[in-house]
């Protein structure tokens, strides 16, 4: 039992790595992150196959119908901040599946509504808020797991959204026509509580790069102080035998000058010594003498011991003040030290990057959920058969694989390392030709082509506008989880009001 529960504590654990891996357990996160666009992202844009069914039963038009979905947007993209600050305050783990029960709860309860105002509160906002807790900080951390590889793993990893969009919404279409919008939505409501699983496996990251660990000294001065340790107790040891050697020569030397004295008191009336006393007294100073020399040389050697161990000690402090001095500079010198400690960080509206660069998310998000939402009614009134139109949510969805992963192959190129803006403001500008070229089609295939094109840009856009604020042109990767909280705040406006405007 103890040991599993050591393992239980490293799997849900952070990662320390020298630096980031570009894999390792970011693998892991790639492959929840597509789930995660798979029931979010894609769900949302799958939402336009209960409209006519809920224009059928509520007797409301597109446009009130639709604000559900701009409701739940909004929710997602306002409360950016707030999902920034609990990421930053309980971690990605505990927001992110707090998300999925959110979102599965809300998608759940829609199936028991009977009023589109009902449907605002549990998908708009009770969803909606799942939503903005994880999207957010799943991104967000698979961009700290990735450098060199950033773009093409996020492009890559984000192609859920499309295929759900692909093969999801047609499943769900034709599971309506078998049991009802009501039972699909339960049952999309029972799937999307896969984001929970997928919240617990986001294990945190802790970059520690080798400059900071111990030096060779400080890794061996435990030895050392061993060492020193020992070493001490031996001079100490010696240095109790030294002091009583000593006490037992002064006993010695104060024994012997009492007997020369008593014999020389004894022989002292006649006033001469016989020859035998002189050499024995001789003999006794010799010792004497050879005996308080080497209780002097004895004492200097533990004197110099002595002084060898406070040399010893005083280098062992030296080393130890080295190795804080070492450790508070490490400390000062890490970027994100004292920018974690912070909830939230406004101060990056302070920088002309990161305004411009919301300004930019602030338009595109006007166009990123209307042509779905609205494409099948669209080829409809242009005189396609219901049963084609429907595949023009698919034709986009196709495309948008493929513009994600066009979008993640260019972006690693050398070449494009230093103009990912401009590339992404190419896309825009095509992307915005395209809506245009909507309203001129009347057939089929100039439909499909446009949702090709559209679809094929959308991608592009899509997987990229949120991971390039990891970007030093933008803020940076160290400022990434509170700027994407404002950048979506920032939009949010546009996405709320995108969809009643298409309708």
């Amino acid at each position: 039992m103890a040991s599993w529960g050591v393992k239980r504590r490293c799997f849900l654990g952070p990662n320390v790595y020298p630096e980031a891996p570009d894999g390792g357990w970011g693998w892991v996160v790639a492959v929840a992150f597509f789930l995660v666009e798979v029931f979010t992202y894609g769900t949302i844009k799958s939402f336009g196959i209960f409209l006519q069914d809920l224009m059928d039963e509520f007797k409301e038009t597109n446009s009130r119908i639709s604000w559900i979905i701009s409701i739940c947007v909004f929710v997602m993209t306002f409360n950016g901040p707030l999902s920034s600050m609990l990421t930053n305050r309980f971690g990605f783990q505990l927001v992110v599946m707090t998300g999925g029960l959110l979102i599965s709860a809300g998608t759940i309860a829609t199936s028991f509504t009977s009023s589109v105002n009902q449907m605002y509160i549990t998908y708009g906002l009770i969803a909606g808020m799942g939503y903005c807790l994880t999207f957010l900080p799943t991104v967000s951390i698979l961009s700290q797991y990735f450098t060199r590889r950033r773009s093409l793993v996020t492009a890559v990893a984000s192609t859920g959204e499309s295929l759900s969009m692909f093969a999801l919404a047609p499943a769900f279409s034709a599971l309506k026509d078998r049991i009802g919008w009501r039972h699909t939505m339960a049952v999309i409501g029972a799937l999307q509580s896969t984001i929970i699983i997928c919240g617990a496996l986001l294990r945190p990251i802790i970059i520690k790069p080798r400059g900071t660990h111990e030096p060779q000294g400080d890794r061996s001065s435990p030895k050392e102080l061993e060492g020193l340790s020992t070493q001490e107790n031996v001079e100490g040891t010696k240095t109790e035998d030294s002091l009583t050697n000593n006490s037992s020569h002064e006993q010695n030397a104060s024994y012997n000058d009492s007997e020369l004295i008593r014999g020389s008191v004894s022989t002292g009336d006649s006033g001469v010594q016989s020859l035998k006393d002189t050499d024995s007294s001789n003999t006794e100073e010799k010792n004497l003498l050879h005996k308080e020399a080497w209780s002097e040389t004895e004492q200097k050697s533990v004197e110099n011991g002595n002084a060898d161990i406070r040399e010893l000690e005083n280098e062992g402090e030296k080393k130890d003040q080295d190795t804080e001095k070492q450790a508070m500079q490490c400390e000062k010198h890490k970027p994100s030290a004292a920018k974690n400690t912070k909830l939230l960080d406004f101060s990056i509206l302070r920088e002309h990057s990161f305004i411009f660069y919301s300004l930019f998310g602030l338009f595109a998000t006007l166009g990123f959920f209307a042509p779905q939402l609205y494409i099948i009614e669209l080829s409809v009134s242009r005189g396609v058969e219901w049963e084609r139109a429907t595949y023009m949510l698919s034709t986009m969805a196709v495309a948008e694989i493929f513009g994600r992963f066009t979008i993640g192959w260019v972006l690693t190129r050398k070449q494009f390392s230093k103009k990912k803006l401009l590339v992404l403001l190419a896309c825009v500008i095509i992307m915005t030709a395209d809506l245009v070229g909507f309203t001129l089609v009347t057939e089929v295939y100039g439909l499909a082509v446009c949702c090709a094109l559209y679809g094929f840009f959308m991608g592009t856009l899509a997987c990229t506008h949120i991971p390039m604020l990891a970007e030093d042109d933008v803020v940076g990767i160290e400022r990434m989880s509170s700027a994407a909280g404002v950048y979506v705040f920032i939009h949010s406006f546009a996405g709320l009001a995108g969809p009643p405007l298409g309708g």
